[in-house]
């Protein structure tokens, strides 16, 4: 149990049977009345933000959140199967916890499984990943006073925007937070 005036940012905590990472956190102290502890949470299954405000002697659950490095094998139709490389146990994880996490990434590529209680609820993408570009069109010469991007496809299939120097087959690193195009390889 943690009391609300030992948060901190990056802390999860267990409040109404879901699981919440502190955002953002404040001591206030009016003057005239009980001090508080505002702070902003993270649902960390559902992406939601609340604020709410607590006593600082109010206590809490700190959630533990398990992240095990593992290796992605490949996708089965709805399913995606991951390794842990240590015992080799290999386990299937539906398309509702995944999401968009691995838009960018390749078979056989190491990503973060995060658990809480054994219940995979999220997987974390390396940060930069290298994939060639599959599909793009040609750039024009000159045509570069305006830093002018154009959409290309990489070859998880994933759409990408790119400056007009960038041809077809040739290697980019992207960072997988935000879908941005970082230097040619």
């Amino acid at each position: 149990m943690i009391s609300a005036g030992d948060f901190r940012n990056g802390m999860t905590i267990e409040l109404d049977s879901n699981i919440f990472q502190i955002i953002e956190f404040q001591h206030v102290k009016p003057g005239k009345g009980a001090a508080f502890v505002r702070t902003k949470l993270k649902n960390i299954k559902s992406g939601g933000v609340v604020e709410k405000t607590f006593r600082p002697t109010e206590k809490c659950p700190q959630a533990r959140i398990d992240r095990k490095d593992m290796q992605y094998l490949y996708s089965d139709g709805d399913l995606f199967n991951f390794m842990d490389v240590e015992t080799y146990e290999q386990i299937a994880l539906n398309a509702d916890a995944i999401g968009d996490a691995l838009k960018f990434v390749k078979e056989n590529e190491m990503c973060k499984v995060c658990s809480h209680n054994g219940n995979v609820f999220a997987v974390e993408p390396p940060l930069f990943v290298e994939l060639e570009i599959t599909e793009t069109e040609p750039g024009f010469k000159g045509d570069t006073a305006t830093g002018a991007s154009k959409p290309a496809i990489v070859e998880t299939g994933a759409q990408v925007s790119v400056p007009l120097f960038v041809n077809q087959g040739d290697k980019i690193k992207i960072d997988t937070r935000t879908g941005e195009y970082l230097s040619r390889v």
